[in-house]
C-alpha cells in the first residue's frame, strides 16, 4: 500500500486503522475460541488462536501514537496471514464449526466467518504498516469495492451473452451439443468480457491508448518465457505443499465436464491462446489491477486484483467442500500474482495473455491425453 501524506508530503498515522483491525482481531478470537471450546483437538486451530492473539495484541499497539505503527502493523500482518493460512487448512481438513443461525433452518460456518475476518486484517495490517489514515482506507476500499464489482459483471456479462445467443440457436435448430455450447460460451467470453471493459473505457473517458498492447521487445519475450516456466514452477511448488500437508483441491468444472466428454478440450486448448487468456487479462490486469495503481502501491495492486481474480473464479471452482475449494482459490491467487507482477514488470498486455493462454492450453492438453 502507499502512504496517504499531507500535502508537505508528511505521512498521517492515525489510531483508526488499527483499532478497527484490533476488533476485527476480537471477532476472528472469539470464532475461534468456539471450536476449542466444543473440545476441537486440532493443532491448526490452537496455533491459528494463538497468531489471533499476536495480532490483536500488535493492533493494540499500533493504536497509541507514540508507537512507530510499522512495528504493529507488520506483526499484525503477518500474524493474519498465519490466521488466514492455519483456518484455511482447519477447514480443508473438514472442520466448519457449524452454528445454527434460529429460528432460521440454516447454519452458519465458524470457521469461514473467522477465515474471512483474518483476511480482512491482512488488508488492515497493511494499511496500519503504511500509516494510511481513515480517509485513505476509505479511498482504498472503495476502489477494491468498485473493481470487485467490474470483476463480477465481468463474470456475469459472459452468462447473459451466451443466453442471447443461446435462445435464436435453440428457437431455430431445437438443441446444442455440448461441444457447441463450449465454443459458444468462448464467443460469449470474448463479447461479454471485452463489452465490459470497453464500457469501462468509456465511463472513464479513456481511450484505446489506454489498453497496454504492443508488439512483443525481446525482453517481453523473455518475461513470456520466463513467465511460462514460473508459473508451472509456482503451480509444481503449491501442489507439493498440497501433497505433504494433506491439502485437497477441487476440480475445475470445465475438467468434470471433459471427463465424460473430452472432446470439448479440442475447442478449449485453442480458444486457451485466442479467448481465455486474452480476454480474461485484458479485464483483470489491464482494466481492475491498473486502476488500482491510482490508491494502492504496485505490488499492493497486485496483490488487491489477485485477491479478486481469486474471488471472481468461485463459481468456476466450487464443485466440492468449502475447504476444497479455498485451497483451489489459493492456487489461483499465487498464479494471478505471477501474472500480475509480469504484467506490472512488462506494461504489456500481450506478455501475461501469452503466458495465461499456453498455461491453460498446456493443463487442458494434458487433460485430454489422460480423458481421451
Amino acid at each position: 500500500m502507499t502512504e496517504t501524506a499531507r500535502p508537505d508530503g508528511t505521512s498521517v498515522p492515525s489510531a483508526v486503522v488499527p483499532g478497527i483491525g484490533a476488533a476485527l482481531s476480537l471477532v476472528t478470537l472469539i470464532a475461534l475460541l468456539v471450536p476449542v471450546q466444543r473440545g476441537l483437538e486440532d493443532p491448526a486451530i490452537w496455533a491459528a488462536l494463538t497468531l489471533t492473539g499476536v495480532a490483536t495484541l500488535a493492533f493494540l499497539v499500533g493504536v497509541h501514537d507514540d508507537v512507530d505503527h510499522r512495528i504493529g502493523g507488520g506483526i499484525a500482518l503477518s500474524s493474519s496471514v498465519g490466521v488466514l493460512l492455519l483456518v484455511g487448512y482447519a477447514m480443508n481438513q473438514g472442520h466448519a464449526v457449524p452454528v445454527p443461525l434460529d429460528p432460521l433452518p440454516v447454519s452458519f460456518p465458524l470457521l469461514f466467518g473467522a477465515f474471512v475476518t483474518a483476511g480482512l486484517g491482512i488488508g488492515l495490517g497493511a494499511a496500519s504498516y503504511a500509516d494510511v489514515d481513515p480517509v485513505g482506507l476509505l479511498v482504498r476500499s472503495g476502489y477494491t469495492a468498485g473493481m470487485m464489482g467490474v470483476g463480477v459483471v465481468g463474470l456475469f456479462s459472459i452468462e447473459v451473452v451466451l443466453v442471447l445467443l443461446v435462445i435464436p440457436i435453440i428457437l431455430l435448430f431445437g438443441s446444442l451439443s455440448l461441444a457447441q455450447a463450449v465454443a459458444l460460451s468462448q464467443l460469449g467470453m470474448a463479447v461479454g468480457t471485452g463489452t465490459v471493459a470497453v464500457a469501462y473505457l468509456v465511463f472513464r473517458g479513456y481511450d484505446l491508448s489506454y489498453i497496454d498492447v504492443r508488439l512483443p521487445t525481446k525482453r517481453d519475450v523473455l518475461w513470456t518465457v520466463g513467465g511460462v516456466l514460473v508459473i508451472f514452477g509456482a503451480l509444481f511448488a503449491i501442489s507439493a505443499v498440497f501433497y505433504t500437508t494433506g491439502v485437497e483441491s477441487s476440480d475445475h468444472g470445465t475438467a468434470q465436464q471433459a471427463q465424460e466428454n473430452p472432446e470439448i478440450l479440442l475447442i478449449l486448448i485453442p480458444a486457451s491462446l485466442l479467448v481465455i487468456g486474452p480476454f480474461e487479462e485484458l479485464l483483470y490486469r489491464n482494466v481492475i489491477q491498473k486502476a488500482l495503481y491510482a490508491p494502492f502501491s504496485r505490488f499492493g495492486a497486485v496483490v488487491v486484483g489477485s485477491v479478486i481474480f481469486a474471488i471472481v473464479h468461485t463459481q468456476a471452482y466450487w464443485t466440492a467442500g468449502t475447504g476444497e475449494l479455498v485451497a483451489s482459490l489459493a492456487v489461483v491467487f499465487g498464479l494471478s500474482i505471477v501474472l500480475g507482477v509480469i504484467y506490472e514488470r512488462t506494461e504489456n498486455l500481450v506478455v501475461p495473455a501469452l503466458i495465461h493462454g499456453v498455461y491453460n492450453a498446456i493443463l487442458f492438453t494434458n487433460l485430454y491425453l489422460g480423458y481421451a
